[in-house]
């Protein structure tokens, strides 16, 4: 990462004139999710290469999303109830 880049990074993290949620007493995981939130929103460190799908790749990503809504959310979750990992076959 060139200096000029680097500057560029520490100012936007340091800029607190749009934060999604209202500055104050914050953990150190949220003020650095914040700072990544604003340097997402500012495109300070967007990849230089443009980043394409074609019409097939999109296609099956809104099926993918929309089949997502075939499954029933339930009222309450069973805390006891797990996922089983296996291992092998």
């Amino acid at each position: 990462m060139n200096t000029k880049r680097l500057l560029i990074v520490c100012m936007a993290c340091l800029s607190t004139s749009a934060w999604a949620i209202e500055p104050g007493p914050s953990s150190p995981y949220q003020q650095g999710t914040e700072q990544w939130l604003q340097l997402q929103i500012r495109g300070v460190v967007a990849s230089p290469i443009l980043q394409t799908a074609s019409a097939t790749e999109r296609d099956l990503a809104m099926q993918r999303w929309l089949n997502s809504f075939n499954y029933p959310i339930p009222e309450f979750y069973d805390q006891d109830e797990t996922g089983k990992m296996t291992i092998g076959n």
